[in-house]
């Protein structure tokens, strides 16, 4: 009796007939075994029943090894191959079985059912049909006719793939190899087929995965790993592509087309791996030179391309206080290939926060939003935007002093001077005109003292007048408004505070 669950009731499942192995009785003068090997096969049965795979492979080995003429040895032996997954190593097991006993049945139906998996047509038919003329069982006659009926079926769909593909018809010949390899799915060559027609349709990671089982199912298949690697490279996956090809050269180092396509991909990635290092490193031009030399380098492939400008566009605008402007093209020209490339729409929107361009801002954060509504780097940029266009609709430090806002302190201090020379209540006599200056000259003194200090200026980069009892939690006064006098006595032409002496003009 097999008890349910065990590895005999599992296979049995699948080959109903592979029962046969538990009921099978060692039978000593037919074979001519010795003592030893009778153990050898009796512990491996209870071993194989217990589902203790590799031990009863050991003693199956040691019986084969006993006595190479013991039929039983060889099927017992190729159970366990199955049991294990190893197909490849149970079919030589069971040939030898056939050709020791040329009526065990049960060896040649499961033979064919192995030849049937690997797409060997022909030869399973042959088996199944040795099996009819064999005085079978009636169970064994029935899965021997249920599996002839299936391989004329797998015939006659693989006479049709074939034709489909034959005449460009790849989405027809797709259709006939999904039903093929539904049963032959060892069949490494269907696979390949289906493969290529995956790559016309313009499918690549169908491809891939066909590709991939080919190259396992077949023994030193280059052609397999030089094809998987071109796809990854023309996904622009250059690092995959890279492993991938190096398989072909473990093969074949004198592969031609396996080593003229990794200097390819190994100069490529080398080129991409040291931009990335110097991003990481904050040395952003020298990493947009990097990446124009990958575009150089690879210009046939539109995927790199286009991952070099996302990250040209990067690398700008993180040095916006140069080129704002050039982020802003960079950054669009990956959208107009990309419209919902987050990472450029995050870029572009920084850039145009530098330009003052906040409700353009705003929209790159909105549309970034709707494809990433959990990235908090895009939550804080939008609010962040949101308070910038709130705050330049009220007073903007930066225009008052006239500087762009990635200004520099020294440039904000010129600008100060100049303003504050131009802007002196003292050059006025007329009363009217006079109080129009105070009022100027207060605008010139506080923007001169929010953007000369690293601690007030970043407030107010970030959206909040440190001068604005309102943006204030908590605040009281509003020191903002600050009268004429208190910015009495004080020298333009001092970098530090506003309190000097009382300047003059005559």
């Amino acid at each position: 009796m097999v008890a349910p669950g065990s590895v005999t009731s599992r296979l049995g499942s699948v080959f109903p007939f592979l029962l046969v192995l538990v009921d099978l009785q060692y039978e000593g003068a037919e074979c001519g075994v010795n003592a030893d090997v009778e153990k050898h096969l009796e512990l491996g049965k209870k071993l194989l029943a217990a589902g203790q795979l590799a031990d009863a492979l050991s003693q199956f080995h040691a019986a084969v090894d006993g006595d190479p003429d013991n039929y039983i040895a060889y099927y017992r032996r190729a159970t366990v191959f199955l049991a294990m997954g190893k197909s490849k190593a149970a079919l030589p097991d069971l040939t030898k079985v056939i050709q020791l006993k040329m009526d065990f049945t049960a060896a040649r139906l499961q033979r064919g059912h192995l030849l049937l998996k690997q797409g060997k047509l022909d030869e399973a038919e042959d088996d199944f049909k040795k099996v009819l003329k064999s005085n079978p069982s009636e169970n064994e006659e029935k899965e021997a006719q249920s599996q002839l009926i299936k391989s004329d079926e797998m015939q006659r769909l693989r006479s049709q793939a074939l034709n489909a593909f034959g005449s460009g018809d790849y989405t027809a010949a797709i259709a006939f190899l999904d039903k093929i390899l539904e049963v032959c799915v060892w069949d490494a060559e269907l696979r390949e087929l289906r493969a290529e027609c995956f790559i016309k349709e313009g499918e690549p990671r169908k491809a891939i995965s066909d590709l991939k089982a080919a190259s396992k199912l077949k023994n030193d298949n280059t052609e397999a790993f030089y094809k998987i690697s071109t796809l990854y490279y023309q996904l622009g996956d250059h690092e995959l592509s890279l492993s991938e090809v190096r398989e072909c050269l473990k093969l074949d180092q004198d592969h031609k087309r396996c080593f003229a396509h990794y200097k390819q991909v190994k100069k490529l990635n080398k080129l991409i791996e040291s931009a990335e290092e110097l991003i990481r490193d904050g040395r952003y031009t020298d990493a947009t030179s990097k990446y124009e030399s990958v575009m150089k380098t690879e210009p046939s492939i539109a995927e790199y391309t286009v991952r070099s400008k996302e990250r040209i566009c990067h690398c700008f605008s993180k040095v916006t206080d140069e080129k704002p402007v050039e982020a802003i093209r960079v950054c669009s020209e990956v959208l107009q290939m990309e419209p919902d490339n987050v990472n450029a729409l995050k870029d572009r929107a920084e850039a145009y926060l530098i330009e003052e361009m906040y409700d353009e801002a705003i929209q790159d954060y909105e549309t970034a939003q709707e494809h990433n509504e959990n990235d908090q780097q895009i939550r804080e940029g939008l609010e962040k935007a949101q308070r910038l266009l709130k705050q330049s609709q009220k007073r903007d430090y930066y225009k008052i002093l006239g500087v762009k806002r990635n200004a520099k302190k020294q440039e904000i201090i010129k600008a100060y001077r100049k303003l504050a020379l131009q802007w002196h209540p003292d050059n006025f006599q007329n009363e009217e005109e006079k109080k129009k200056a105070e009022k100027k000259f207060i605008d010139i003194a506080a923007a001169k003292e929010v953007l000369s200090d690293p601690e007030m200026r970043k407030k107010f980069d970030d959206g909040e007048d440190p001068l604005d009892a309102e943006s204030q939690q908590g605040g009281g006064g509003n020191p903002f408004h600050r009268s004429w006098n208190s910015w009495q006595g004080f020298n333009p032409f001092s970098s530090g505070g506003p309190f000097r002496f009382k300047f003059h003009f005559n």
